[in-house]
Formats: structure tokens, C-alpha cells, sequence
């Protein structure tokens, strides 16, 4: 699920988790511009009720409808209009209208569609025009039996009619919304959908339901075309210092080097990329080991690590076909160093599961393990897409495997008891929460220089709504790593959670942009604050500065749906002529919907 700003009850999306985790990965993120945290308030009609009604839908041929004709009167009431009128009293055209809509709302029930309109054709003609709540009705159940009829461009035409009638007429936005999806005319269609859920006060469960689908897929299209589009953006030292801590013997990190004197000649290839890498100039990396890669066999002596490291970095800035290039490229070498190409296989099941391929992604797993089963990298690395991807019990496996093998890996061991955390709190095991709770206290004071293990302590006491707590281990994070945006931003979602100090919150989240301009987490984070307080135009700025730095699909796909989202607000509110503030205390009451990933 995505992550959204509501005032008293807040968590973490998974992409905020991985960060956490030091694991660069957007794992099925979801897209909710504004989201509810209790449950969606439930509709007021009684089961009785919906059963009956259920019955009357379910004649003929006629397909379950989420959406109703209006105006529907019974049939006795018919009969006797017909009786007046025998009897030779004449009825005011307004009331032959409505005979109209009746006889075409009983030809609608029976699945006469084109009876139906034939009906509304007369009560539109016979209406007064001044009567705008009666006509605006007409064309709107004039465009249902249309959509029945699946003639979209009429269920287009009529609904826009009814709303010229009745510019608050929610069924017709509705109605129209889902035309639109039918051809493929998203953004209008979620401009529509959104009105729908203006109007409705975001109390219809439904209406969320489709806005969510529709959100969903306006992201997806977008982000497809980013894709195809984006420059690769070498993501800042902290992310990748995060990265690589995630590690307990990469050998990019371990690999002996020749010393480099002051009298001796200028570094190459992949000695220059190491030396940038500890140097953290992460911008010349690339460069350098495709010096180095590109060099005659007698001068290349690091092919393989610098096919690895370029990988890596490739993979890093989101750059995924040359990435996964080079990492093939080292599986195809049969004399590649086995570590190497049990390295190249778990950073290339990285990269499958960025892309969505979760299979590839464990099997090149399991081929890592066959290669070095005694690796804990292999089951670290697994564990971390495990716990990502909600398997929690086999990640606690995977976890096990790894503190056994490397006992002193303080991120392995802070991990592990994080997993285990997570699986009683889903039981709802007091004992074992209890004693995962000590497991975290020392951890933090057998690695008291880990800074995971503060910020994994301080994110369970958060989720436990133990804030003072919280905020004391936040703080000691925060001496260990001043500059890391990720820490602050968690810190300002905690002040969320505690005090609803929204300006507290924005203070600190304009703090980590101020540390790491190109921390994509710390602008969606401040969007959704500024969506909350009707800061939409700002939001949307926000959420255009989160694309630049997102590094996969999945990634695009959450932060433009959120865009999407803030767009459609301010061009809905615009057209309605409703205060964005009244907007977004609404969507607090009840719920902003946009999806669910």
C-alpha cells in the first residue's frame, strides 16, 4: 500500500521500508494521493435491502449494474396517472414528461434499451426546459440504457447534458467516468471519477474502488512513457552508503588493490573506479570501469569486477537493460571467480524483482546458493526481498541463515529481530513482541555504532505509538548520520503520527531535500503533507522533482499516480468551484482514494 499523510495513524510504505533496510528496491508500491487508515465507513443500507435489490437487477438479460437509473417510480403509481388521463384530465407537460421517464425506466428493468430511450427521447422533448433537476435526470437515464448499449460517445453526450442541468449531478460524473475508461480516455475519466468522489463526501465505497483501478492505470501509462524518457540520475552518497552497508563481504568492497604512490602513473579503469568509489565520487564510477572493460586483454586485469561494479551502479540509478547486460555478461564467463558470479547473480535477482519478474529473480537466487552456500549475502539479500514482498516467515529463515553465518553482522542480526517483529504483531503473540522487544534493545547495545539498529528500534516504538521513545532513538540515529535524508523523513512522518504538527513535519522534510537534493523519498513525502493541507499546485511541483528521481517503473508508476491525483483535484475543485481546504478536510473525514497498490 502506498504511503499517505493522515493525522494520527500513519505507517510506512514498502519503498520507505526498503530504505530502512538499506535495500534499493520499490516493490509493489501502491498509489493512494490520500488515503484512509480506518476502515472505509460502511454503506447504510441494510443487507436486507441490497438482497432485494440485487433482485430487481437480476432480470433478463440485463448485466449487474454498479450504477442505477433515477427517478423510478412503481407501477401502481403509473397505472393511475394512465387512469387520469382516460378520464380526460389533462396533464401540465412536466407531468407527461415524467409518464415518459416512467415507462422508460420500466423498459430499462426489462432490458428494453432501446424502448427505453425512446421514452426518454419524450420526456426530454415534453420537459420544460426550466425544470433543470428533472431534465438533468432524463439524460442521465437516457445515457444509462446508452451504456447498456455500450454507445459510448452518447453516454458521453447524454451525461455531459445532465450536468449542464446539474452541474452536482454525481451520478452523471460517474456514469460518464466509466465511458471514458471504456475508451481509453483515462485523465478525463479520472477527472470524472474524482468529482464522483467530491461530491459523495468520499463516503462510497464503490466510487473509491474505481478511482483506485483508474488512478492505478493512469500511473502505469505514464510511467511508461517516463521510461522510455528518463536520464539515469546517480543516486547521492547516503543512498548508496546504504546500500553497500546491506552487504557483509561484497568483494567490490573487500578486493585488494595495488598501493598508488605519488610518483606513479595516473589511475585506470577499474583501480580509478575503486579509488572514486572510496573517494564516494559515485559520478565517475561508470566511466571507469568501462575503461577498463574496454581495454585489450593484456591491460585489463579487473574485467570481471568492473563488469560488476558497472553493473551495480547501472543498477543503482535505475538503468536496468545495461545493468542486467553486465551481469550476463559475467554469468556467460564460465572462468569468472565463483563469488563473482554469485555476486552477479543476487544483484541481477535484484534487478528482475524491480522489474516485476519475482520468479527470475529467486532463481537466480537459488544458483548463488548453489554457487556459495556458505555466502551469508545470499540469504541476507533474499531475506531483505522477502520481508519486502510480505513473506515474512521465509524471511525470518533467510535471516536466521545469515546472522548464523555471520554472527557480528549487526544489519543481518537488527533485521532478523525486525522480521520477527512483524510476524507477532500479525499474531498478535504479546510473549514474543515482548521478547523481540529485547532482542532490538541489544542489538542497539551490542552495535552501538549501527545506525539501523536505531532506526528499525525507533520505527517498532513508532508503530506501537510509544513516540517519546521513538524520538529518542531517531535522535541517536541521527548523531550516527546527520545526512541521512531517509532518517529525517521517518523522523517527520513519526512527528505526524504524535503531535499532527504538520509544520514541524514540513520543517524536516525540507530538511532532508536541503541534505540530499536528490532524495526522490523526501518529495513524494512532502507532496502528500502538501495534498493533505490543499497545497495541490505545490504538491504536484513536489511530486514532479520525485519523478526525476525515481529509479524504477514501479516507482514512477506510485509517484505519478500521485500527481495524477493532485491534477485531478485542482481541475475538479476548479470546475466545481469548491475550496481545495474544504477538499481536503473531506478527504481526512472520509478517505481520498487513488490506489491501492
Amino acid at each position: 500500500m502506498a504511503m499517505t499523510l493522515s493525522i494520527g495513524s500513519l505507517k510506512l510504505n514498502k519503498w520507505q521500508l526498503a530504505l530502512i533496510l538499506g535495500t534499493p528496491l520499490a516493490i509493489g508500491l501502491g498509489t493512494y494521493a490520500v488515503k484512509q487508515w480506518k476502515a472505509a465507513p460502511k454503506s447504510k443500507e441494510s443487507d436486507g435491502d441490497k438482497e432485494q435489490k440485487d433482485k430487481r437487477r437480476a432480470k433478463g438479460k440485463i448485466e449487474k449494474q454498479a450504477l442505477s437509473i433515477d427517478g423510478t417510480a412503481v407501477d401502481n403509481e403509473l397505472e393511475a396517472k394512465k387512469k387520469s388521463a382516460e378520464l380526460g384530465e389533462k396533464l401540465s407537460p412536466l407531468k407527461e414528461a415524467n409518464n415518459y421517464k416512467t415507462e422508460g425506466n420500466n423498459c430499462y428493468r426489462n432490458g428494453k434499451y432501446d424502448e427505453a430511450i425512446s421514452f426518454y427521447d419524450k420526456a426530454i422533448d415534453k420537459c420544460p426546459k426550466e425544470h433543470r433537476m428533472d431534465m438533468a435526470i432524463f439524460y442521465q437515464n437516457r445515457a444509462a440504457s446508452y451504456e447498456m448499449l455500450h454507445k459510448w460517445s452518447k453516454v458521453k453526450e447524454d451525461c455531459s447534458a445532465s450536468l449542464e442541468f446539474n452541474p452536482r449531478y454525481a451520478k452523471a460524473y460517474y456514469r460518464r467516468a466509466r465511458a471514458y475508461e471504456a475508451t481509453k480516455d483515462l485523465m478525463e475519466c479520472l477527472d470524472d471519477v474524482t468529482a464522483t468522489c467530491i461530491l459523495e463526501m468520499f463516503q462510497n465505497n464503490q466510487t473509491i474502488v474505481f478511482a483506485d483501478r483508474v488512478l492505478k492505470e493512469t500511473g502505469r501509462v505514464d510511467a511508461e512513457k517516463a521510461m522510455r524518457t528518463r536520464v539515469p540520475v546517480v543516486p547521492s552518497a547516503c543512498f548508496v552508503n546504504t546500500y553497500m552497508r546491506s552487504f557483509v563481504a561484497d568483494p567490490l568492497q573487500t578486493i585488494p588493490l595495488p598501493s598508488h604512490s605519488e610518483t606513479s602513473a595516473p589511475l585506470k579503469g577499474f583501480v580509478r573506479a575503486r579509488r572514486a568509489f572510496l573517494d564516494e565520487q559515485f559520478e565517475d564510477i561508470i566511466t571507469a570501469c568501462t575503461e577498463e572493460i574496454e581495454s585489450s586483454e593484456a591491460e585489463a586485469q579487473y574485467k570481471v569486477e568492473a563488469l560488476l561494479m558497472r553493473g551495480t551502479f547501472h543498477l543503482l540509478c535505475g538503468s536496468y537493460t545495461e545493468s542486467k547486460q553486465d551481469f550476463d555478461a559475467i554469468l556467460g564467463n564460465a572462468d569468472a571467480d565463483p563469488t563473482m558470479r554469485a555476486y552477479a547473480y543476487m544483484k541481477r535477482a535484484a534487478l528482475f524483482i524491480q522489474l516485476d519478474e519475482r520468479e527470475r529473480g529467486l532463481a537466480d537466487f537459488e544458483e548463488a546458493e548453489r554457487l556459495k552456500p556458505d555466502n551469508p549475502d545470499v540469504y541476507h539479500q533474499r531475506a531483505q526481498i522477502l520481508l519486502l514482498l510480505e513473506q515474512s516467515e521465509q524471511a525470518l529463515v533467510e535471516f536466521g541463515k545469515a546472522v548464523r553465518l555471520a554472527p557480528d553482522h549487526a544489519i543481518a542480526l537488527v533485521q532478523k529481530s525486525y522480521a520477527e517483529y512483524r510476524l507477532a504483531l500479525l499474531a498478535g503473540d504479546q510473549r514474543r513482541l515482548e521478547g523481540v522487544m529485547r532482542a532490538f534493545e541489544q542489538a542497539t547495545e551490542r552495535f552501538p555504532e549501527c545506525v539501523e539498529c536505531y532506526s528499525l528500534m525507533a520505527q517498532v516504538l513508532a508503530d506501537q505509538q510509544k513516540f517519546p521513545q521513538s524520538q529518542q532513538y531517531y535522535e541517536k540515529a541521527m548523531k550516527l548520520a546527520p545526512k541521512n535524508p531517509a532518517l529525517i523523513v521517518h523522523q517527520a512522518v513519526m512527528v505526524l503520527q504524535w503531535r499532527g504538527d504538520i509544520e514541524a513535519s514540513v520543517q524536516l522534510l525540507n530538511k532532508a531535500i536541503e541534505v540530499d537534493p536528490r532524495c526522490e523519498l523526501a518529495y513524494e513525502t512532502l507532496g502528500t503533507v502538501e495534498v493533505q493541507r490543499a497545497q495541490l499546485k505545490r504538491a504536484v511541483e513536489l511530486f514532479e522533482k520525485a519523478v526525476l528521481y525515481a529509479k524504477s517503473q514501479a516507482e514512477l508508476v506510485h509517484v505519478l499516480s500521485l500527481r495524477n491525483a493532485a491534477v485531478a483535484q485542482i481541475n475538479v475543485t476548479k470546475k466545481l468551484g469548491i475550496d481545495m481546504s474544504s477538499v481536503s478536510a473531506m478527504a481526512q473525514a472520509g478517505g481520498m482514494m487513488p490506489p491501492s497498490m
